[in-house]
Formats: C-alpha cells, sequence, structure tokens
C-alpha cells in the first residue's frame, strides 16, 4: 500500500485508519499544496490533491472512502460496521457528514482567512461558515449523550469516527475547539488518546523529516 500525505490535511483519515488497523504501507510527504509546489504529482493524480492511496490495482483519492475501502476489506468487522447490524445506516451518515458536512466548510475558512491575500480575504465568510460548522456538531454531541456513548456507532471505534475525528483536528487547528460543546470536547480528547492517532501524527513528522518536506498548510 502507498499513501501520499501533507501533514495534517484530509490524507490524514487514511493514514489514522491505516494505524488504526496495524497494515503496512509507504508514506509519500508532498508539500502543501501539491499542486503547486510538486508539479510531478499530476502524474501520479491528476487532480493534484491529496490523499492518493495505492492498493494494489486499487487507486483512490478521496479520504473517507478510502477509509471505507479499507475498514471494509481488512477490518472484518472491528473497524467498520457491517450492513446487518442496526448501526449500520448511522455508521454510513456520519462517515461521509465528516467530510461533506464538517471537513469541506472549514476549506472555505482556511482559503478566506489565510490562504488568500490580504485583499481577497473575506472575514464575513470566515464568521459565518465558523458558525455553521459549530452549529452542525450539535449532530455529534447529540449523538454521543444518547445513553453516554463513547464513538458514534456500533458501540465501538470505526472509520467513522476517524472521518468525524479528522474535522475535528482541523477545526482544532484553525482555533475553533475552545467552543466545541462538552460533549464534543470529550469525544476529541478520547479520539486524541488512542495509540492509532498518536501514531498517525508520529508517522507524518518523522516521514517529513526524512523526506525534507518542510511546507504545510498550517
Amino acid at each position: 500500500m502507498k499513501l501520499y500525505h501533507c501533514l495534517n490535511t484530509r490524507s490524514f483519515r487514511p493514514l489514522w485508519a491505516l494505524e488504526e488497523l496495524g497494515l503496512k504501507y509507504e508514506l509519500i510527504m508532498l508539500p502543501f499544496p501539491p499542486r503547486a509546489l510538486h508539479k510531478q504529482y499530476f502524474e501520479i493524480n491528476p487532480l493534484g490533491t491529496v490523499p492518493a492511496f495505492i492498493d494494489g490495482d486499487t487507486f483512490m483519492t478521496e479520504s473517507a472512502a478510502i477509509c471505507e475501502y479499507l475498514a471494509a476489506r481488512y477490518a472484518n468487522g472491528r473497524f467498520n460496521v457491517l450492513s446487518h447490524e442496526p448501526a449500520f445506516g448511522r455508521y454510513l451518515n456520519f462517515l461521509h457528514f465528516g467530510e461533506a458536512t464538517l471537513t469541506f466548510p472549514q476549506t472555505l475558512l482556511l482559503r478566506y482567512g489565510r490562504f488568500e491575500s490580504a485583499e481577497r480575504r473575506q472575514p464575513q465568510v470566515v464568521d459565518d461558515y465558523s458558525k455553521w460548522v459549530l452549529a452542525r456538531l450539535r449532530a455529534v454531541a447529540d449523538r454521543l449523550s444518547e445513553n453516554g456513548a463513547d464513538y458514534l456507532c456500533g458501540d465501538r471505534f470505526t472509520a467513522a469516527d476517524v472521518s468525524v475525528g479528522y474535522a475535528l483536528l482541523l477545526a482544532e487547528h484553525i482555533g475553533l475547539a475552545a467552543q466545541f460543546t462538552e460533549p464534543t470536547q470529550r469525544y476529541w480528547q478520547r479520539l486524541k488518546s488512542r495509540p492509532s492517532f498518536t501514531a498517525a501524527l508520529q508517522a507524518q513528522q518523522r516521514a517529513a523529516a526524512e523526506q525534507g518536506v518542510t511546507v504545510a498548510p498550517f
């Protein structure tokens, strides 16, 4: 397996999943954004985005989908929820909720709050979508408050937690974590305490140092 990755970007999701499952992989670090700073990467991924993931003849570029693939193919039910289980629908919903509902709007915060030149920045966009993200996190808090759940579905840690967990990591980098509700804050601390999360952080830092990659988004 081979994973193309930039520090702390969406490709952290499959990196975290690989560590959780104890799979062997090659981690290739790229400067951010690779489409501008590493043009050769277009030969690997014509989109110029990370992640790019290769497993034999399988090639994938969507972070949540890669987590779903890894869980379905290699977890035997311990990192996913199987289709016959009652929580299967909730599992799929939170798996995609982490990207579509929580992560994408945060890219607008980064673009119009940090990445654009001073004259193109949009403080109103940043303010509006900060409130938007925090409001959508109510779905996470509500689920965790049901019967004191530790994780989002299936009474165990799954790829859905990785998907939502990355959105929380991004929110922390952006500066939104101080506004998490108590259930979400406890959940986030629980996720960060997992050995696989720490291992993924260490893996990206080690690979970046070994490969001489110093350009990160934040």
